[in-house]
């Protein structure tokens, strides 16, 4: 970044801030799989169950975003996970177009051992972050909402 595109009162963020941030991802995402992969899941699995038990029927659009794929391997997971009796597809009752994902009874279920296997992990973050837990997740909001409106076209620019 050159001098120029450095915006008055903030601070740059150097290379080892960007790298530490790839690593702690990169820990936290091993940490939960092998947790989920222990008792026969994975992290994708995880955290579509977790979305859909926690907001009820959503579309596939927000299951893909919230599981972090793209549409196609999401299709794929759903299938998949509708064939384990996992989640159920159903069509949206405002929408007769759209098709809603929900958890059937097995999916919760599955969830709650699932959850349990990552209670460790979760515990763990906890005991590093300590006191500090609200301000990590309004940093990594910041980050988010910053780098999503990176990515959007600038209106002003067509």
């Amino acid at each position: 970044m050159v001098e120029s595109d450095v915006r008055p009162g903030c601070v740059q963020v150097n290379d080892e801030t960007l790298r530490l941030l790839s690593m702690a991802e990169r820990g936290a995402t091993q940490r939960l799989d092998d947790a989920l992969r222990s008792v026969g899941a994975d992290l994708d699995q995880w955290r579509v169950l977790s979305l859909l038990a926690e907001r009820g029927g959503c579309p596939m659009n927000v299951v893909a975003e919230h599981a972090l794929l793209l549409a196609p391997k999401c299709s794929k997971l759903v299938d998949r996970m509708v064939s384990a009796n996992l989640v159920l597809r159903r069509p949206d009752e405002h929408d007769r177009r759209r098709v809603l994902i929900f958890a059937s009874a097995r999916g919760r279920e599955a969830l709650a051992h699932w959850d349990s296997a990552v209670a460790d992990v979760r515990q763990r973050f906890s005991e590093i972050v300590g006191p500090d837990a609200a301000l990590l997740d309004e940093l990594l909001r910041r980050i988010t909402a910053g780098l999503e409106r990176a990515a959007e076209p600038d209106p002003a620019a067509s």
